[in-house]
């Protein structure tokens, strides 16, 4: 798509300028931008940044939740030639510090007080940050920092700045080529510092475009942007995608009114990580639980008829005509008021990424008729490699390669991929550029994986990760952690698990308990806990997750490849594992290496054949605040299968 984002915007704002671009939900009511209203507030936005002293080719950190002014702060600076930066809204002040200084960052635009905190606190890591404008001013009236406005100011000055020089927008629009920068995205950092992704115009928009072409997006799809603007899959979904297509974006109030809203915009295109899959199903359970005993067997009846049909129907298959009449009650007892207390009700195009979704959570939802797929990319793909065709959706693979894409292996198993999107490059890092960048344009994605004979792809793990376990019956095994983990996962009561076995003569595991899906089931059984510690430690929550650890292990044991990943020690954590204590990264990859490290004393107990360990773990809380978390950990050991010896 040889085009640029400030162009797109112009054109949907001259061809259809009262068309919705995007609504924002503020105290209960939506609010609607028009095309032509984003434009004017672009223009504006631009010619006040412009005044300020923002040039072609700077950066300019964006900071918030998904909001029209922000949305318009980014193609204000992509307007002069300038690259916006979106950071996590939910990082404490010190992640700050390194992409601020990596890209010699002087401006700022935030959205509140919190993230206007977090950025005067860094002022002295930082001192070239001289300008910061945030969005809303509640909490701010008797702020006088030097440099800090309120965004009003700088739309206010934008328009002095652009009677004073009329053409200025436009000749810095038409300046701007489809190659030039168009936005630097910090990855996660899951072993050290984060990388600046650097995306083109032209590599976010021909793979949004691909994208679009391949679920036949258009202006009439409404789209719920809830999740973080700092990582690419939202970026590209309510942003390059948005642009490309003219389709709507809706904003939540916040972050605790999504489920409301998403219920009430009814998107048509809706994308989530299998997290947020998992837990709207775990909340669908829990008060099916609580319901009476005919609701209840209503609801498993027909969930019996709809798992058996569900599947092959929305794959396109034939069915029988009892069949069809069947899945026609189900649909209007049970499955259309499930999608539309869910908000899916005119779902057309739902997509998961990022982690493997378990098989009965993705049978679930396109048995009740939620079209559920999956797709495969990365930051440095920008995003789009494989989709799954309407009827092609398999739990265990992530689609084919899309328009534009090639895919080869490696001799070790790693993804090899050639595309129109490919970063143009890691920003200030030539090393790791040239790592993952051959000469002849195919990138290093670091996956381990197979074409299958259906010619969809398969992952199996990060490639650096898979290892080799050694000594014992096992030895020489392929031990997979992620794969582990995510199996685990898929059972609603566990919330995250790391799983260790390289280079060791057996697999063992942490876990994390789903604290409201185990603590439902705990109150179920009149089992009384006092908070997440407590609770975790119950004999009865250890029988319960033995059971889930011990249901992956003889499934692992079906595989041939993977039987001796089977895990044969495993204890409960005493916290949820957190981004803020550097647990996890900000899209919620676990920090496998940090982990290991920081709960050695664990590791060692696990692997020496202990039955408990003492510890006292440091945490940080949402105020700033730190605090100790100790407890007397039990483990035990959970039963594993001898492989099965499938035949030739």
């Amino acid at each position: 798509m040889k085009t640029t984002f400030p162009r797109l915007m112009l054109e949907h704002a001259k061809s259809r300028p009262s068309a919705a671009a995007l609504r924002v939900k503020e105290f209960g009511i939506w609010q609607t931008t028009t095309w032509a209203g984003l434009a004017e507030l672009v223009r504006d936005l631009a010619c006040g940044l412009a005044a300020a002293g923002l040039k072609r080719d700077d950066h300019m950190v964006v900071i918030g939740e998904n909001r029209p002014r922000l949305y318009a702060a980014m193609l204000a600076a992509q307007s002069l030639g300038a690259v916006p930066i979106p950071l996590y809204q939910d990082a404490v002040a010190a992640e700050f510090a390194f992409p601020i200084n990596n890209a010699d960052v002087a401006f700022a635009i935030v959205e509140d007080q919190e993230q206007v905190d977090k950025l005067l606190e860094l002022r002295e890591k930082c001192p070239q940050l001289e300008r910061i404008w945030y969005d809303d001013p509640r909490g701010l009236r008797n702020y006088a920092e030097p440099g800090l406005a309120p965004l009003d100011a700088l739309i206010d000055a934008g328009r002095a700045h652009a009677k004073a020089h009329p053409g200025l927008f436009d000749a810095e629009v038409a300046k701007t080529s489809p190659d030039d920068v168009a936005a630097l995205f910090f990855t996660s950092g899951t072993t050290g510092n984060p990388k600046g992704v650097v995306h083109s115009h032209f590599t976010l928009l021909d793979r949004a475009k691909a994208g679009a072409d391949f679920d036949k997006l258009g202006p009439n799809d409404e789209v719920l942007a809830y999740l973080p603007p700092a990582w690419i899959g939202q970026n590209v979904f309510s942003f390059a995608q948005w642009l490309a297509c003219g389709y709507v974006v809706n904003c939540p109030e916040s972050a605790s009114t999504v489920t409301i809203d998403l219920k009430e915009i009814g998107p048509t295109y809706y994308f989530a990580p299998p997290r947020i899959f998992e837990g709207l199903l775990t909340s669908v359970m829990i008060r099916m639980e609580d319901a009476g005993a005919f609701k209840r067997w209503l609801f498993n009846s027909f969930m019996d008829v709809a798992r058996r049909i569900g599947p092959a129907r929305m794959d396109g298959k034939p069915i029988g005509a009892w069949d069809r009449l069947l899945y026609a009650a189900g649909n209007l007892l049970i499955y259309g008021p499930l999608r539309n207390t869910l908000g899916f009700s005119r779902v057309r195009v739902a997509y998961t990424a990022g982690e493997a979704i378990g098989p009965d959570l993705f049978t679930f939802y396109r048995s009740i008729g939620i079209n559920l797929k999956q797709l495969y990319g990365q930051t440095e793909t920008a995003v789009f490699v494989c989709l799954q065709p309407d009827n092609e959706a398999h739990a265990d693979t992530v689609g084919v390669p899309i328009a534009g894409v090639e895919i080869r292996l490696a001799e070790n198993g790693e993804i090899l991929v050639r595309s129109p999107g490919l970063l143009k490059e890691y920003y200030k890092n030539p090393q790791a550029t040239a790592e993952v960048l051959t000469a002849d344009g195919w990138y290093h994605t670091g996956d381990a994986g197979f074409i299958a004979a259906s010619g969809h792809l398969k992952i199996i793990d990060r490639a650096k990760d898979v290892g080799r376990i050694v000594g014992g019956p096992n030895d020489g095994a392929m031990f997979a952690p992620k794969y582990v983990e995510n199996k685990l996962k898929f059972f609603p009561f566990i919330k995250e698990a790391v799983a260790f076995g390289d280079r060791r003569d057996r697999v063992c595991a942490f876990i994390n308990i789903d604290i409201e899906a185990v603590g439902n089931w705990a109150e179920k059984r009149n089992l009384p806990y006092a908070g997440y510690t407590d609770l975790a430690q119950k004999p009865e929550v250890y029988a319960l997750i033995r059971d889930c650890v011990e249901k992956v292990n003889a499934d692992l044991a079906q595989d041939d490849l993977l039987a001796g990943s089977q895990m044969s020690r495993f204890l409960i954590l005493h916290k949820e594992l957190d981004a803020d204590d550097g647990e996890l990264t900000r899209t919620r990859k676990v920090r496998r290496g940090f982990i290991g490290e920081r709960y050695a004393v664990l590791v060692d107990a696990l692997y020496g054949g202990k039955a408990n360990q003492y510890i006292e773990t440091q945490v940080k809380f949402e105020d700033g605040r730190t605090g100790m978390v100790a407890a007397d950990l039990r483990i035990e050991d959970a039963k594993v299968f001898p492989a099965v010896r499938k035949a030739a």
